[in-house]
């Protein structure tokens, strides 16, 4: 699956891992031991986060577009 969701991906030194968090969808994150790995999580996070709204009948966030700040 490839979500519409923006992913933003860092490195934590504190966990050892790739951090992925999706800024739309509150407290949807995940992690991996390489970036490869923490987008594949993320998105897998992303498909339970929104099964899980609809199955309480919470609403979904529609996808916003994010830019970068310098």
């Amino acid at each position: 699956m490839t979500s519409k969701y923006g992913i933003w991906i860092y490195w934590s030194a504190d966990d050892n891992a790739y951090i992925a968090e999706v800024a739309d969808l509150p407290g949807c994150m995940a992690d991996g031991s390489t970036y490869q790995a923490a987008l594949a999580a993320a998105e897998a996070a992303i498909a339970a986060w929104i099964e899980t709204a609809h199955e309480l009948g919470r609403e979904v966030p529609m996808p916003r577009a994010h830019r970068a700040s310098a």
